[in-house]
């Protein structure tokens, strides 16, 4: 498949790599929040709603890409693995 009908089809697959990556960065981004708020000692309400909230948008992410098809979900996963690995590294380079 070369050609214009095969350009869009990888666009749209980059796309859907990126929109992983933007929501593992929020997902891991909650989840440093709640780290934040457990190591405070503080109330207990607030992290387990962001934890609640991370497992719920997680959830709801990967059905609606598992909806759209299996070449989406595959390249949000892929998305969501890159922020990982970039949160991980964060977390490393900050300790």
């Amino acid at each position: 498949m070369t050609g214009p009908v095969f350009a869009p089809s990888v666009a749209i697959t980059g796309i859907f790599a990126v929109a992983g990556l933007g929501f593992g960065l929020a997902y891991f981004a909650a989840l440093w929040r709640s780290l934040d708020y457990y190591a405070a000692g503080q109330e207990r309400f607030m992290p387990a709603a962001l934890t609640f909230g991370r497992f719920v948008a997680a959830v709801l992410f990967f059905a609606f890409m598992a909806r759209v098809g299996r070449t989406p979900l595959l390249m949000a996963f892929i998305g969501f693995l890159l922020a990982r690995a970039l949160a991980l590294r964060a977390v490393r380079s900050a300790g």
